[in-house]
This record gives C-alpha cells, sequence and structure tokens, in this order.
C-alpha cells in the first residue's frame, strides 16, 4: 500500500518510489571512486525527497532541511579537506532546519520537561553526544576542534528537539540521523586507513541517514 493517493501512478508515490531505488542504488556503489554519477545518485535521492516534500506542501522548513542535505551529500561525496567541510556546513545548516521546524511544530521545552521518559531519553542524548565528542577531540586537528564541536551542539539540538511531542517516527528519524553522523565521525577521524571495518561503515551511515531523511520526510507529509 502507497502512502499517497492514486496508487503506483501518483506523482508522489512515484517520486517517493524513485528516491528509494536510487538510495538502494547508492548502497551498492558506496566504495566506488568518485565519479559524476556517483553524485548525481546520491545527491538525487534525497533532492527527490525534497520534490516530495514541495509537492504535498511540506513545511518550508523540512523543504529547507532536505535540500541543504542534498547539498551536503553532493560536498561529502568528492575526496578532500575542502569538500568536507562545505559539507559540514551544509548539513549544520540543515540540522539548524531541522531543530526550527520540531521547535515550531512541536510543544517545546515544556512538552520535553513534561514526561520522565523524554527527559530520559534527552540525557542520553547528552551523555551520547558527550561521549562521541570526548573520543574524536584527542583525534582532531586543532583547525577542526571548534567546527566538530559545533556540528555536535547542532545535532544534539535537532536530537533533543524531536522530543517535543512530534511522534515516534520523527524521534526515530532524529536519532538515525544522530547515530549516521556519529559513525561518519568515527570512521574519519578514529579509523584508520585501509582498516577493513571502513567495508562496512560506509554502507551503514547511508543506510541509517536515508532512513533518517525518509522517515523526517513522511513524518511531515503524510496525511
Amino acid at each position: 500500500m502507497m502512502p499517497f493517493p492514486d496508487g503506483m501512478a501518483g506523482t508522489a508515490n512515484g517520486t517517493l518510489i524513485f528516491s528509494v531505488l536510487l538510495a538502494l542504488y547508492y548502497g551498492i556503489i558506496v566504495h566506488r571512486a568518485p565519479s559524476l554519477r556517483r553524485t548525481i545518485v546520491k545527491t538525487g535521492s534525497v533532492a527527490l525527497l525534497v520534490l516530495l516534500a514541495w509537492l504535498q506542501g511540506g513545511p518550508p522548513l523540512l523543504i529547507s532541511a532536505l535540500a541543504l542535505s542534498a547539498v551536503g551529500d553532493a560536498c561529502l561525496a568528492q575526496e578532500g579537506e575542502t569538500p568536507f567541510l562545505a559539507g559540514l556546513a551544509s548539513f549544520l545548516c540543515a540540522h539548524v532546519a531541522y531543530v526550527a521546524l520540531f521547535w515550531t511544530k512541536g510543544g517545546g521545552i515544556a512538552e520535553i520537561l513534561s514526561e520522565p521518559s523524554r527527559i530520559v531519553i534527552a540525557v542520553a542524548l547528552v551523555a551520547a553526544v558527550a561521549l562521541i565528542l570526548s573520543r574524536l577531540w584527542p583525534a582532531l586537528e586543532a583547525a577542526m576542534r571548534p567546527p566538530v564541536a559545533l556540528y555536535c551542539v547542532a545535532i544534539l539540538a535537532m536530537g533533543i528537539s524531536s522530543l517535543s511531542e512530534l511522534g515516534a517516527t520523527v524521534v526515530l528519524g532524529a536519532v538515525l540521523f544522530m547515530a549516521s553522523d556519529a559513525i561518519l565521525a568515527a570512521g574519519r577521524f578514529l579509523v584508520p586507513a585501509g582498516d577493513p571495518r571502513h567495508a562496512w561503515i560506509q554502507p551503514l551511515v547511508w543506510a541509517l541517514y536515508y532512513a533518517a531523511q525518509l522517515l523526517l520526510t513522511l513524518s511531515f507529509v503524510v496525511a
């Protein structure tokens, strides 16, 4: 059963299907050397979610967050320090957009503090990010420490703001996004080049990341 009207013939459902197919294809070619095709496939999977959100009248902040993420994907599909920093900046802005979306659509900090379970999850997220940053810090060059720390603050804010009465799929999407970023950072800064763990790090990062973006998109555009 498709999430939008008109079945397989519907534009929204077709856009969703093509996005998922591109994401699956990128999972197959994730280890290939950077190329135009690889960049288009990676960027296109999330760019189609941008189109889906727009077609379904999704919130502008959602569309902005997805568009910024697609730009970040294009940057991270390249090799080198400059594309990495550009991607980091794009995703930082995407997380800020998600924070604004969650706060405006949810119940705010009062809602988070109203239930012990949400407080526990928020504390767990703070502890997880603090642990990850403490592991990364010694491995980071001095110039990388401020942007990585700022990014950690942004993604933590995104995770906590998802707890403001928006539903389980939003929280799950935010947590998957955080997990994807954590594994990506560990793979880049903590796992040596040539380590066999890189064989599964990249596919796992992509799977978690795309699942997060898909869940967040559908959470706000499916009636």
